[in-house]
């Protein structure tokens, strides 16, 4: 294959990753509530309204609290489990990892069913903690596999040499197998975070509209018709993404965190 039809299948490929996006930001500056695009003008006023208005703002912020909880609980999951995995390297370490994984590998609408039989089971439907911990315990999976990129990459001759320095295993851990993984450590917060945040059929099964995230919001309205503010509240938590995913790439070293062998 060419150099020159390399880069043009590149860029059919960005041109149609970007397309939605383009589309969506365009929407969202209309001054009239209409779905039009290319938009009839220009005009921030949907932004403003998610902003000021309640039935908009609080689910976004619901939203929000609920991708920090359940993210800070994938990673609190994931970091003592993938240690363990391999610092001990025992028998059973497969099985262990396949527990990990298996929440990710089923299809959502099992693991939300899952998560709805045991809320009412527990009769704990539609509080806020459900939801938070059915996304903690569905997202682990994504912590759990940057962190095992982050232990595999770790030189054991580090480790060997503090243990012959007489340092005990917490002092390892601390010194330096826990400042290794910190980036992939972050990474994996930030996937979490990012998929509970546009997360919708767990949310829905397990809180519905008692306490309504940003995509339940969205879902619900669509009923009633069309609002540019949706358009502009994609592109406010897009934004999101994007500074999130840049900050794992600035802070977090990119090329270790893609898997890049240091010892190579």
């Amino acid at each position: 294959m060419s150099r020159w039809l390399r880069r043009a299948l590149f860029a059919l490929v960005v041109v149609y990753l970007l397309a939605p996006l383009v589309v969506v930001a365009g929407v969202s500056l209309n001054p009239r509530q209409v779905l039009f695009f290319p938009p009839e003008g220009v005009s921030l006023r949907w932004f403003g309204t998610a902003f000021t208005d309640p039935g908009w703002y609080r689910p976004a912020i619901n939203s929000l609290l609920v991708a920090t909880f359940a993210a800070l609980i994938a990673v609190s999951i994931a970091l003592p489990l993938s240690y363990v995995v391999w610092r001990y390297r025992v028998g059973y370490a497969r099985v262990i990892m396949a527990m990990g994984l298996a929440p990710f590998a089923l299809p959502p609408v099992i693991t939300a069913l899952g998560a709805l039989a045991l809320w009412i089971v527990l009769q704990s439907y539609g509080r806020p903690h459900t939801v938070v911990l059915s996304h903690g315990a569905f997202l682990t999976t994504l912590p759990l596999a940057t962190l095992t990129v982050g232990l595999q990459n770790l030189n054991p001759q580090l480790v060997e040499a503090a243990r012959t320095m007489g340092a005990t295993g917490g002092t390892v851990f601390r010194t330096i197998v826990f400042p290794y993984v910190r980036p992939y450590l972050l990474a994996g917060f930030v996937f979490a975070f990012v998929l509970s945040l546009n997360e919708y059929i767990i949310a829905y099964m397990t809180v519905g509209f008692t306490f309504e995230t940003l995509p339940v919001k969205i879902f619900a309205s669509l009923r009633y018709g069309y609002s540019p503010v949706m358009a502009a509240i994609s592109v406010l938590f897009f934004a999101v993404a994007v500074a999130l995913f840049a900050l794992v790439g600035r802070v977090g070293d990119l090329p270790r965190l893609l898997g890049a062998d240091e010892r190579a």
